[in-house]
C-alpha cells in the first residue's frame, strides 16, 4: 500500500491530511486503490493560533482553540511524536514518542509541515524572563501570571515593586502582539473592577522597531489601531525594542528602563528546528520548495507552511508570509499536488489572492481589510468575529467560541488564576509544542 506521511499538525499539515484523505476516499470507491495517510505531531490537535490572544485575555477557553485530530481527520492515522530525522534515501522518518522512545516510519510521499518557532535574538535574559504566544501553555501562563501579579500588587508594601507588578511590556506591534496587548488590557480592566482598584494603575507598554503599528493592514488602519491603543491606555513606543531583560525590569534600546515583572515577546517566527537538520537548501531559515510545493531534487517530498519558503507568484522574488491564511490554502494545494504525484489529478502551482487581514482590538473595536475594503470600529469587529468563527474547522469549536463572544457582551471576564501552566511549561516553543533547546 502507498503511504503518505505528514509531519506536523498545524494549519498546513492538518488541512493537507484532511483534504488528501477525502480525495483518496473518493478515488478508492472508483478504483479500489487505497493510500495510507499518517500525520505525526507532538500534540494530538491542530491549534487555531489566531485566537491565542483571546485565550491569554481570558475571553476564550484554551480547549476551544484546539481541534482534536482524532475527531477531525477521518481516515488518517495520528501518531504523537517529535520527528528528529529524515532518511531521504531509505525513505523513513525517525521520531521520538511522548515516552522518549525512538521509532521510525516508512513513506512513499513525505509532506514537511513542522511549523515554526518564535524568532529570538541575542538579548540578555530574553529566553529566561520573557514568554511568547505560540502555544496554549504560553497563553495560559500569560493570563495567570498577569492576574497573579495584580493580586500580589494589591498587597505589596513596596510601592515601586507594586507598580512594576502592574506594568506589562509587550514586544511586537504586529497584529498578534497588538491583539495580545488589548486582550490583556481588557483582562486587567475586569480585574480592576472586581478587585476594586483603579484600572489606570495597570500600565501597558507596546514596543516595536517598526515605524507604525501593524504595517500589514496599511497606514490608514494602522493609524486607527494606534488611536485605539492610546484610548485604552496602552503606551506605544515605536523605533525601540529590548536591550536587556531582568526579573524585575527591562532596559530598552534607547537606554531607558522600565520596571516590570511581565514581558511578552511576540515579534515573528522562523522555521522549526527540524528544517536545519535535513541538509536541504533553505531561504531565510525556511525550506526551499517549488511553486508546486515540491522540494527540488526530491520529487516525492513536499513542504509548505511556516517552515517552507513558498514562492509568491504574485510578487516575483518574494516568498509568502507565515500567516494562517497562507498556511490553510497551502495545505489544500499540498493535498492536490500530493494526490497528483500518486496519479490522481493534476498538480498546480500555489497561487493566492490576498483576502486581507482582521485584527481584534478588544471590546467593541477591530480593524480589517477584507478584499481590500478598509473597515474599523464595530463593523470591523463583526467581520473579525464572523471570520474566526467561520475559519475554525470544527462545528463544536465554532459553537463554543460563539458562546464565549456572546458571554463577553453581557458579563465581565472571570478573574481566576488556575496555575495550570508554569513558567517552565511556557518557555519558548513551537506552535506544535516542541520545546526549544535548553541552554547548555
Amino acid at each position: 500500500m502507498t503511504s503518505v506521511v505528514v509531519v506536523g499538525s498545524g494549519f498546513t499539515g492538518f488541512e493537507c491530511a484532511r483534504q488528501l484523505a477525502r480525495k483518496m476516499a473518493r478515488h478508492a470507491k472508483k478504483t479500489g486503490a487505497s493510500v495510507d495517510i499518517t500525520i505525526i505531531s507532538p500534540v494530538d490537535y491542530m491549534l487555531y493560533t489566531p485566537l491565542l490572544p483571546d485565550v491569554a485575555g481570558g475571553l476564550v477557553d484554551a480547549r476551544f482553540v484546539a481541534i482534536p485530530l482524532a475527531n477531525a481527520l477521518t481516515g488518517v492515522q495520528a501518531i504523537r511524536g517529535r520527528v528528529d530525522e529524515v532518511d531521504f534515501d531509505g525513505r523513513t522518518v525517525t521520531f521520538t514518542d511522548p515516552e522518549e522512545r525512538v521509532r521510525s516510519l516508512a513513506w512513499d510521499r513525505l509532506v514537511l509541515t513542522p511549523g515554526s518557532v518564535t524568532r529570538l535574538f541575542d538579548i540578555t535574559g530574553l529566553a529566561e524572563h520573557a514568554r511568547g504566544l505560540k502555544s496554549p501553555a504560553e497563553a495560559l501562563y500569560l493570563r495567570d501570571h498577569v492576574l497573579q501579579q495584580l493580586e500580589l500588587a494589591d498587597v505589596d508594601d513596596d510601592a515601586g515593586r507594586a507598580e512594576a507588578r502592574r506594568t506589562v511590556v509587550v514586544v511586537g506591534a504586529s497584529y498578534s502582539g497588538t491583539e495580545l496587548a488589548v486582550q490583556l488590557r481588557a483582562l486587567a480592566d475586569s480585574a480592576a473592577r472586581q478587585m476594586d482598584f483603579d484600572p489606570a494603575e495597570v500600565k501597558f507598554v507596546l514596543l516595536d522597531l517598526a515605524e507604525q503599528v501593524m504595517p500589514e493592514v496599511g497606514e490608514k488602519l494602522g493609524a486607527a489601531a494606534q488611536r485605539v491603543l492610546k484610548s485604552r491606555g496602552i503606551d506605544v513606543r515605536l523605533g525601540v525594542t529590548l536591550a536587556e531583560v531582568h526579573p524585575e525590569h527591562v532596559v530598552l534600546s534607547d537606554d531607558s528602563l522600565i520596571r516590570t515583572h511581565t514581558v511578552a515577546w511576540v515579534t515573528g517566527v522562523t522555521g522549526a528546528p527540524l528544517i536545519e537538520k535535513l541538509g536541504l537548501p533553505t531561504e531565510r531559515g525556511r525550506l526551499k520548495v517549488t511553486t508546486e510545493l515540491q522540494v527540488p531534487g526530491h520529487p516525492d517530498v513536499f513542504g509548505a507552511g511556516d517552515a517552507a519558503a513558498v514562492p509568491d507568484v504574485t510578487q516575483p522574488g518574494e516568498i509568502t508570509p507565515p500567516t494562517a491564511q497562507h498556511a490553510t490554502r497551502q495545505g489544500k494545494a499540498l493535498a492536490r499536488n500530493v494526490a497528483a504525484s500518486l496519479g490522481y489529478g493534476k498538480a498546480k502551482p500555489y497561487k493566492h489572492r490576498n483576502m486581507g487581514l482582521v485584527v481584534d482590538l478588544g471590546p467593541r473595536y477591530a480593524v480589517a481589510n477584507p478584499l481590500n475594503v478598509q473597515l474599523s470600529g464595530f463593523p470591523a469587529k463583526v467581520v473579525t468575529r464572523v471570520y474566526h468563527i467561520y475559519a475554525i474547522p470544527r462545528f463544536v469549536n465554532r459553537w463554543a467560541v460563539s458562546l464565549a463572544y456572546l458571554t463577553d457582551v453581557f458579563f465581565d471576564r472571570s478573574v481566576v488564576s488556575f496555575g495550570l501552566s508554569t513558567q517552565e511549561d511556557a518557555r519558548f516553543a513551537t506552535s506544535e509544542g516542541i520545546p526549544m533547546p535548553k541552554p547548555d
